[in-house]
């Protein structure tokens, strides 16, 4: 079965702005997630979903350019983000992928939407539990898990999240998690950093060009021949974002607005 997925980009991220629009060899990070997520066989079509702040007409113009779909929600309330989107669409099945995992596989994609069927989840992902590289997140998800947590999340870090409230609810909710038979969770592919920029862009100048359709043990070989790299982005915390917003988190009432 093909699915519809959701990427979430925006320009004002408050780590690195405008690192959706980034560019590395004439090309925008929001351009490489989407060209990878396009490579999986499970995905039929993309939905950038974006806010309706004025800054992110770029990304919507850049959604238009590359003949993607886009809808435009809530800036903090990400979760309500995700439902109208899912509702507008009319997607039964989420595949969540974020704009900061520019180095997605497109066959760790594949793999998750396998599971999430063969295992008649409501939620499966490769997150709860880490064993591939931090950047290579999927998500999947049923419209009616995602309209429950919509319905009933009433914590900031569940709504500017969006999966919280439903891998935090097993009784509720049957949440499996993708393993990769070798754990690569240490390593860290994603970006929030200017020092994670300057990783992916060293991989991307360095794939690229010869190999388009480069996967995870592609990066993987690279690194282990050039293992300094690592160093470059090593410092920085893992779900650094979701941890803030843990110990800032509040009950909130309106939905849309946090």
């Amino acid at each position: 079965m093909k699915l519809k997925a959701i990427i979430q980009a925006r320009v004002g991220s408050r780590r690195l702005p405008g690192k959706a629009l980034l560019k590395v060899l004439d090309k925008t990070i929001l351009e490489y997630v989407i060209e990878r997520v396009k490579k999986a066989k499970t995905i039929k079509e993309i939905i950038i979903a974006t806010t309706t702040k004025e800054e992110d007409l770029q990304i919507a113009d850049l959604a238009k350019r590359l003949d993607v779909d886009l809808f435009r929600g809530s800036e903090d309330d990400l979760l309500d983000r995700y439902y109208q989107a899912a509702q507008l669409f009319k997607i039964k099945h989420v595949v969540r992928i974020c704009a900061d995992c520019p180095l997605i596989d497109p066959d760790v994609i594949d793999a998750a939407v396998a599971h999430y069927f063969e295992s008649g989840a409501d939620y499966s992902s490769n997150t709860v539990e880490r064993s591939f590289p931090d950047g290579l997140d999927v998500e999947v998800f049923s419209f009616d898990a995602l309209k429950c947590a919509w319905e009933e999340a009433k914590l900031l870090s569940e709504r500017e999240h969006v999966t919280p409230y439903i891998w935090k609810n097993p009784d509720r909710f049957k949440v499996v998690g993708l393993k990769n038979e070798k754990d690569y969770s240490a390593k860290r592919w994603t970006l929030d950093e200017k020092e994670d920029f300057e990783l992916i862009r060293t991989i991307l100048e360095s794939l690229y060009p010869a190999n388009p359709d480069f996967r995870m043990k592609d990066i993987l070989q690279f690194l282990q021949a050039h293992p300094k790299l690592e160093d470059i982005n090593s410092h920085i915390i893992v779900n650094e974002g979701y941890l803030k917003s843990l110990k800032e988190d509040k009950k909130v009432e309106e939905r849309g607005r946090v």
